[in-house]
């Protein structure tokens, strides 16, 4: 918004310092990571290793397989966030996820919960948004994707609150309608919840501006007492 108010001269902005995103999105083009093209079944690489991200080595590992094989790439997200790489038994790579912010208002999922506007402000912290979520061209395993969502959904409240200092009641992920059916999602028993509009935070009237979108949810705990009370458990 500042940017547009500058552009339109009715700001002035100072030099900007550095771009950080934009050096990290260049870097990591030149850093396409390197792994094992994998068709095998579940059983065979099973157990998968799901590590959170820490070392700088793995910072630049994670954001390289966004930028490089994710349709979206990689930014970095705002705020509160956790970010996973994920391989086989031995040790081969075969994705990563990112957990981040949720959705500031989304209709249907809010009336899933059974919020009002003053329950949303207070239950937001409570709902971490999968914003990503990758596995690698030519690695083919059948059911390998509604595992990983199984397996870290019984831990990435734990994760959250050893970082952050709370839990969390509710996952969320919004799926393209033009590019996926949420077929993972659905196997690892989320609910679909409904659809968003295709209108944006600052776009709310007029015509569309984004792809309509599933809206996803798996409850991690009990919404009403969670993410209405605020009471913080472990």
């Amino acid at each position: 918004m500042l940017r547009t108010l500058d552009k339109e001269n009715l700001i002035d902005l100072p030099a900007p310092v550095r771009s950080a995103n934009n050096a990290y999105r260049y870097r990591a083009k030149h850093e396409k990571p390197e792994y094992h093209p994998i068709s095998e079944r579940l059983s065979v690489i099973r157990p998968i290793q799901i590590k959170q991200v820490e070392t700088q080595a793995e910072v630049r590992l994670f954001r390289s397989l966004l930028t490089h094989f994710h349709y979206l790439g990689y930014s970095g997200p705002a705020g509160e966030n956790l970010r996973y790489l994920v391989y086989d038994c031995q040790d081969r790579l075969l994705g990563c996820l990112l957990f981040g912010a949720p959705a500031w208002s989304v209709a249907c999922r809010d009336h899933y919960i059974g919020w009002d506007e003053a329950d949303r402000k207070k239950g937001l912290s409570r709902i971490a948004n999968n914003m990503r979520f990758l596995i690698l061209p030519e690695v083919t395993v059948p059911h390998l994707a509604s595992h990983l969502l199984a397996k870290i959904s019984r831990r990435v409240s734990a994760d959250w609150q050893d970082k952050y200092g709370h839990p969390i009641a509710l996952l969320e992920t919004y799926v393209e309608n033009t590019r996926f059916q949420g077929t993972c999602y659905k196997a690892a028993n989320w609910v679909k919840a409904g659809e968003t509009t295709g209108r944006t935070r600052n776009h709310r009237t007029g015509n569309p501006k984004a792809p309509i979108k599933s809206v996803w949810l798996y409850p991690l705990s009990s919404l009403n007492h969670m993410l209405t009370s605020g009471v913080q458990q472990s």
